[in-house]
């Protein structure tokens, strides 16, 4: 049995102030929470983020990591430099990073193997276009993004991935995939790695990652192959991430 994660992509989004307003209003809410979260905030609130939640049942993730260790890299942030704050999870892949700062699978690969080799549990970000769904191949899409991390660190590794599926059309839009279609392409994800570990399959959570809210909640993490959401909006919001965490 898969347990249930959800996790919180603050994406450009904070203040010192909003950092304590939104993690102490969700750590107050957090004792009836079944579901393991992980709440992913920028870069300069790490250090808070880890002092706020220091033994709580909370999680902190990041938004990206740079491929190299060190070095001549100015801007970028490397896997020690946020496991110093605590950090254990980490979002690669994510469409933004794929479509405003280029991306490509191939990054996207290396990256995962870097989190991995850095003992960062990564969220891999997969998910088609709106052209690529409109002309029937959001199956291709989506293979292509799954295939090149299976090449690049085999898939054994995916005991140590979490995989979230994020129509890029139905991002910061409102507009969400029905669950029935959110459930077959999560199916279909599950499916192409079965091609290469069945049991690996079975056990790799799979998150929805298109503006999952507190209306449409339940209905999706009610789908078999749906294991919990990569939220946005909602994130920023205790009260509505909190009852999205409580529908696991």
């Amino acid at each position: 049995m898969r347990q249930t994660i959800i996790a919180g992509n603050w994406k450009m989004n904070a203040s010192k102030e909003a950092v304590n307003t939104l993690l102490l209003g969700v750590l107050k809410g957090m004792m009836d929470v079944k579901s393991e979260v992980i709440v992913c905030v920028p870069y300069p609130y790490l250090c808070q983020a880890e002092a706020l939640t220091t033994h709580s049942q909370l999680k902190i993730g990041a938004q990206n990591l740079n491929i190299n260790i060190s070095g001549a890299f100015t801007g970028e942030v490397s896997a020690d430099m946020i496991k110093d704050f605590g950090v254990e999870y980490v979002i690669v892949g994510h469409s933004e990073r794929r479509s405003l700062y280029g991306e490509t699978n191939k990054i996207v690969a290396r990256k995962v193997q870097v989190a991995l080799d850095n003992g960062l549990t990564p969220l891999l970000c997969i998910g088609e276009l709106l052209e690529e769904k409109e002309s029937g191949n959001t199956k291709n899409a989506v293979a292509r993004q799954i295939n090149a991390v299976i090449e690049r660190v085999g898939i054994e590794s995916f005991k140590g991935v979490i995989i979230a599926y994020e129509p890029v059309w139905a991002i910061g839009t409102g507009i969400t995939a029905t669950p029935q279609q959110a459930q077959d392409t999560h199916a279909y994800i599950r499916e192409l790695l079965a091609q290469n570990d069945e049991n690996i399959a079975q056990s790799t959570s799979i998150l929805y990652g298109g503006s999952m809210n507190p209306d449409n909640v339940d209905e999706l993490i009610a789908c078999k192959d749906i294991d919990g959401g990569l939220i946005g909006g909602a994130s920023l919001k205790p009260d509505d991430f909190l009852r999205i965490c409580k529908a696991g």
